[in-house]
């Protein structure tokens, strides 16, 4: 495709000097170290936050509970810190206007879609893989065995949600004007994603289920041939995003 690999690279180097990636990788990281060492600790934490004549029972943390707190802190600080790293992805291009020169001399509009879609999600890839080995080796280590069915399926359900808000954040900055007007819109359909969860139960379509199952899939108490199913309409969800964003933007004036 036209210009495609030279905005990709483009991209990857803004996202370098701009020091997205120093913090995407660094927060990450952290999130993956913490998770295990949280779970091996709470009960010791919990032991000396006693209330006199209460006796608390703490079981034994086991392996599940490192990525039961893996599961939670990027489902909740990691949206948000993927929203805020990517938040401008589009949208200050198109509000500071540089997109007008490469245009103008032949860059293709679908071209800067893809590419701006490709980099964001290298990076939540490298990120995320590297969170991941983090997380199972600081596993391993306390508790010196790791166990479990779909284990690689529900850490893939996790950036695959990852991977939807960011062709979903693409859209919405596509639709909105203002610098941050895509991650506002994209905040506020997380918020339409909760209510049809809670309210209307539309769980077997909804993204978010991916992200709020993986604890009980691991624990055989979610479906796995359901979770699958929220997988597959997921992915045709991101096609059909990026397919709608690259003709809306076609037509958008710059």
């Amino acid at each position: 495709m036209n210009g495609f690999t030279a905005f990709f690279k483009k991209e990857l180097l803004e996202a370098i000097r701009n020091y997205r990636v120093l913090i995407l990788f660094s927060v990450t990281a952290i999130f993956g170290m913490m998770s295990p060492l949280t779970a091996k600790m709470m009960p010791d934490i919990l032991a000396n936050v006693g209330v006199e004549g209460m006796v608390l029972k703490i079981p034994e943390p086991t392996f599940i509970d490192a990525f039961t707190q893996f599961f939670k802190n990027f489902s909740q600080m990691g949206t948000v810190v993927l929203l805020l790293v990517f938040g401008g992805l589009l949208s200050q291009d198109l509000a500071k206007g540089t997109l007008i020169i490469p245009l103008s001399k032949g860059l293709s509009r679908h071209a800067v879609i893809l590419a701006k879609y490709a980099s964001a999600l290298t990076l939540w890839t490298l990120s995320y893989a590297l969170a991941t080995l983090i997380n199972y080796g600081y596993t391993l280590y306390f508790f010196q065995t790791i166990s479990v069915s779909h284990l690689f399926f529900s850490l893939f359900c996790l950036w695959l949600f990852g991977a939807f808000l960011l062709a979903f954040l693409l859209l919405a900055s596509v639709v909105t004007r203002g610098a941050f007007g895509g991650l506002l819109v994209t905040a506020a359909g997380l918020g339409i994603l909760l209510i049809c969860q809670a309210i209307f139960r539309m769980d077997p379509f909804n993204p978010l289920k991916l992200v709020s199952e993986n604890v009980a899939l691991l624990t055989g108490k979610a479906a796995f041939d359901q979770l699958l199913n929220t997988a597959w309409s997921t992915c045709a969800l991101i096609l059909s995003t990026l397919i709608l964003a690259m003709m809306l933007f076609k037509k958008k004036s710059i």
